[in-house]
């Protein structure tokens, strides 16, 4: 495979200003990495978060993305697993110490050190990128690029908020139904789950979207459930809902909150987090994560929506993100 020596990739320069598409030289992967030709990167919500400044400590410049599905174009010459041409994905979590006491204890998502693809590491906004070995996985041939790109963040940390939920949901809230939402729904769902999802109030297209992918109840984010949750999951990056969720879930209820970031969570009276209510956050993904829905969702009946950008258009993929105008996930087609 032909390497050239520069690429395009779109780089956020500053927060509060659109990205820049700048000519940027083509990494070379180290011993133990990989590099990929970029076919599909998507589109998430923590990129906005990144763009607008609401990540701490973020080395700018960088190239953002964290969904990326791409090519094998070169290996390190530590890696011996991998064929030149063979397809894998990368996710969130690019990197961890393996030392830590987290990392010791098999909690790597929290490691210490970690380092995080799009953010403290270069992403996949750009025609290549290096991801280390160890967090690549190989997807499931039935997904196209561009489906299977929002398998990489969306699904993986929709799918580590559904375990957090326990075993024995029977109904199941979704607050934010977009890109993860969509998919862990489905996977909900399969398992014999009612699904109740939660919109901004009116948005009807979206109702409708939730209700088409298995939905047992759609409506607005300020309305009660027809019937007490077991569990609910809160996408939106909306503080304000999660003393919504607390209301709506039973006696010995969760709430996962599922993002990276959320404005802040208002006050509320301790007698909806009582009767062994619980409120827990999701952090990044262990790599079981991975293997696990990959696992499964190669079995699965399960379709991701998909809305496709251009690189060169990242900025626009990123206003109709903010502006809750996509259906499903955005994706960056990247290879011709």
């Amino acid at each position: 495979m032909s390497i050239p020596d520069e690429m395009d990739a779109m780089v956020v320069a500053a927060t509060g200003r659109p990205l820049e598409l700048r000519r940027l030289p083509v990494p070379r992967p180290g011993p133990q990495q990989v590099l990929l030709e970029v076919a599909a990167c998507g589109v998430c919500r923590t990129d906005l978060h990144l763009v607008d400044g609401e990540l701490p400590e973020a080395p700018l410049p960088v190239i953002p993305g964290h969904e990326i599905v791409g090519r094998v174009a070169a290996v390190g010459e530590s890696v011996d697993d991998l064929a030149i041409g063979e397809r894998i994905g990368v996710p969130w979590l690019g990197w961890t110490c393996g030392e830590c006491r987290f990392c010791r204890i098999g909690r790597e998502n929290l490691c210490d050190h970690a380092r995080f693809t799009g953010y403290t590491l270069p992403g996949g906004y750009a025609e290549y990128a290096v991801a280390e070995r160890r967090y690549c996985f190989r997807l499931p041939d039935r997904f196209g690029d561009l489906e299977a790109a929002p398998l990489l963040c969306a699904g993986l940390i929709g799918y580590r908020s559904l375990r957090m939920c326990g075993a024995g949901v029977e109904r199941l809230g979704l607050y934010g139904f977009g890109a993860a939402a969509h998919i862990v729904a489905q996977v909900a769902a399969h398992r014999g789950a009612e699904v109740y999802a939660f919109t901004r109030p009116g948005d009807a297209a979206a109702q409708g979207f939730a209700r088409s992918l298995g939905a047992a109840w759609a409506g607005g984010s300020t309305e009660p459930p027809p019937e007490p949750l077991d569990a609910a999951i809160v996408f939106a990056p909306v503080g304000a809902l999660v003393p919504a969720a607390l209301r709506a879930v039973r006696k010995g209820g969760i709430v996962v909150c599922g993002g990276i970031h959320m404005s802040d969570i208002p006050s509320f009276p301790y007698r909806i987090l009582w009767e062994e209510r619980a409120l827990v956050s999701v952090a990044n993904l262990e790599r079981r994560d991975g293997d696990e829905l990959f696992a499964a969702v190669a079995e699965l009946p399960l379709h991701t929506a998909v809305e496709s950008f251009a690189l060169a258009d990242a900025n626009q993929a990123l206003e109709r993100l903010r502006e809750g105008r996509l259906t499903g996930a955005a994706v960056l087609a990247v290879a011709p």
